[in-house]
């Protein structure tokens, strides 16, 4: 059972540092330091004090890619309802609610994470409504635009996820991926829009630059 931290907010800003993003200078997000405990706690160190691994704390790869593709073409969002699913830190929807996005909503299963996009957002004078829970499998009129990114970790969930996002694709939904070669990202179904090297650390990838792109999801795939 996990056992969140009294205060979830204040726990955040002790464990972080708030930092520009590499790839987007324009947004700031509570991130990890090399130098705070928290980026030392291994995931078992993390279960025994009742938490999740902090997903949350990190600017991913694909995540970066997929807001810098947001805000260099505010058109994709601007005057829509965007969906930031499996948000993390919340960087791709705070770019889209910089990009003009009428309304942001994004949405993770992790407690922590919903406070810590909520502290983002504030940091950087968005408004994003988070959603809790798992919201996989929903198909909802109430977006235009949905943003996925770094979400091709596990086979099982991920062929879940893509099969979900191809839904919402057929359905007409704008769906956007951002990803830098996860083993489970799928083999066709999508378009590449663009690439970039995008800056990270060791601690995360297993190289400090990674090639990064941005893919458009049609919902025509041959299989994962």
């Amino acid at each position: 059972m996990e056992i969140a931290p009294a205060d979830p907010a204040q726990f955040i800003r002790d464990h972080t540092v708030l930092t520009a993003t590499p790839l987007v200078p324009e947004i700031r997000l509570f991130v990890a330091s090399e130098m705070l405990p928290i980026w030392q706690m291994t995931e078992d160190e993390m279960q025994q004090i009742g938490l999740p691994p902090p997903f949350w704390a990190f600017a991913w790869a694909g995540g970066q890619a997929l807001a810098r593709y947001v805000l260099d073409n505010p058109e994709l969002v601007a005057g829509k309802r965007v969906l930031d699913f499996g948000a993390g830190s919340g960087l791709a929807g705070i770019a889209a609610a910089l990009a003009g996005a009428s309304r942001v909503e994004a949405a993770e299963i992790d407690a922590i994470a919903i406070i810590a996009i909520g502290l983002n957002a504030e940091a950087n004078h968005t408004e994003i409504t988070a959603l809790d829970g798992d919201i996989v499998g929903r198909i909802s009129t109430a977006w235009d635009v949905v943003l996925a990114a770094d979400v091709c970790y596990e086979g099982p969930a991920s062929k879940r996820i893509v099969a979900w996002l191809d839904d919402l694709a057929r359905t007409g939904v704008l769906v956007l991926m951002g990803d830098p070669g996860r083993t489970y990202f799928p083999k066709s179904g999508h378009e590449k829009l663009i690439s970039y090297a995008v800056k990270t650390t060791t601690e995360l990838e297993d190289t400090d630059l990674r090639n990064t792109s941005v893919w458009r999801v049609t919902g025509e795939r041959d299989g994962l």
